[in-house]
């Protein structure tokens, strides 16, 4: 996976004259280049700590979790979702593009924003599945409502999440689409089953990508299908009607022709296929 994050490090030498005259950086300079290295040469390696400052913020963090529906949103509905003034979501927003988390665009006065790309999604994905739990009041039946389908089934960027996601992926490596060798790999009977759905099993728009990758889902701990694979999927279900997106979130919801076409071909339980009737629980 590609850093979404990096800074260049440089090194501050502090010269210290020893007995003899020699200043130490220039003798530990050249015993470095005896040893290959370069004096006075600096090298790169990832900044982790700045990356985890930049998610370490409460807004930041969720600016980005709103973000993983795949679109482009303005500073001002980010504002209104985050519910920060603007001129604090603009202070956040400087911080993510310069840290390689977000790009932008600006049209006119209006600044619109989206996430750096796949690679970011999957990295913040992985992120929320390995995060400690939190309580937070559920005050509406409507909000519990929409916490139960957020849990069932969302889009994480292009790809389906949720139970929905992982009961996918499940049903696919049993019946020998995916395997579970050297991480996820598409066999010849997954690559089969894909061109029967009409779904080639190389996109050339995203040919950059990693074929077939799994994201640790955030509620249900397990992993879901991703990558080009996992993108293809879940375009095909969108355009044939099996899955549509609720205005505005992430949620996603089985249509009636989607819940015959996925016992058909995937033969997912009726429970994958539903909310819950129940809120889930928090985990510690």
């Amino acid at each position: 996976m590609n850093h979404p994050y990096k800074k260049h490090l440089h090194t501050n030498h502090q010269h210290i004259t020893r007995p003899g005259g020699e200043r130490a950086g220039q003798q530990d300079g050249e015993r470095g280049a005896e040893r290959g290295g370069a004096a006075g040469s600096a090298a790169e390696t990832p900044d982790v700590a700045a990356l985890a400052q930049l998610l370490a913020d409460r807004t930041r963090a969720a600016i980005c979790m709103a973000l993983l529906d795949g679109g482009t949103w303005t500073a001002g509905e980010l504002a209104d979702y985050a519910a920060v003034a603007p001129s604090t979501t603009t202070e956040h927003l400087n911080l993510l593009v310069s840290g390689g988390l977000l790009t932008e665009q600006r049209r006119g006065r209006r600044r619109y924003v989206r996430l750096a790309g796949p690679d970011t999604a999957e990295a913040l994905e992985n992120l929320a599945g390995l995060a400690p739990y939190r309580q937070v009041p559920v005050r509406s039946l409507a909000e519990a409502n929409h916490r139960r389908a957020l849990h069932h089934a969302r889009t994480c960027y292009d790809h389906i999440a949720g139970a929905l996601g992982v009961a996918i992926a499940d049903a696919m490596t049993a019946r020998g689409l995916l395997a579970r060798d050297y991480g996820l790999v598409l066999t010849k009977d997954g690559a089969r089953w894909l061109t029967a759905l009409g779904i080639p099993d190389t996109a050339p728009s995203v040919a950059h990508r990693a074929h077939v990758r799994t994201c640790l889902d955030w509620t249900m701990r397990r992993q879901h299908l991703s990558g080009a694979v996992g993108a293809a999927l879940c375009r095909h279900a969108m355009d044939q009607a099996w899955i549509v997106k609720a205005p505005g979130t992430r949620i996603l919801t089985v249509t009636d022709a989607g819940r015959t076409a996925f016992r058909e071909r995937l033969a997912l339980p009726d429970e994958a296929l539903a909310p819950s009737l129940t809120l889930p629980v928090s985990r510690p």
